[in-house]
């Protein structure tokens, strides 16, 4: 129980964080967001990039809703991984880096839900 446990927190958390990220610097002003977002490709890869977030999120609650009680992905979704994001990461690193250290961890989320479901 606690691998799953650990599993889902760890890819839930990366998951939240990278699409919280990723719209945080989508809803930035034009002339407040970062160089390579001031070209079409950039902007497209970073809403990409939250997608991808969004959808490992949902993969770590159907992962998370079928190995423990209902009860802990709903509240980790609702108030722990939004609260550790605000809190720790974006206060932390900011939201480009964020994005930029969360995003090989989705890709590493992706593998390691695919592997242990």
């Amino acid at each position: 129980m606690y691998e799953a446990l650990y599993l889902f927190l760890a890819t839930g958390l990366v998951s939240m964080s990278a699409a919280l990220s990723a719209g945080a610097l989508n809803k930035l002003p034009e002339e407040k967001r970062p160089a390579f977002m001031q070209t079409r490709n950039g902007a497209v890869t970073v809403v990409m990039a939250g997608n991808l977030g969004a959808l490992t999120l949902i993969g770590a609650l159907a992962y998370g809703i079928r190995h423990l009680d209902w009860w802990i992905p709903v509240s980790c979704l609702f108030i722990t991984f939004p609260v550790v994001h605000l809190v720790l990461v974006q206060r932390l690193l900011g939201d480009l880096k964020a994005l930029l250290l969360m995003l090989p961890l989705v890709l590493a989320s992706i593998v390691a839900l695919w592997y242990f479901w």
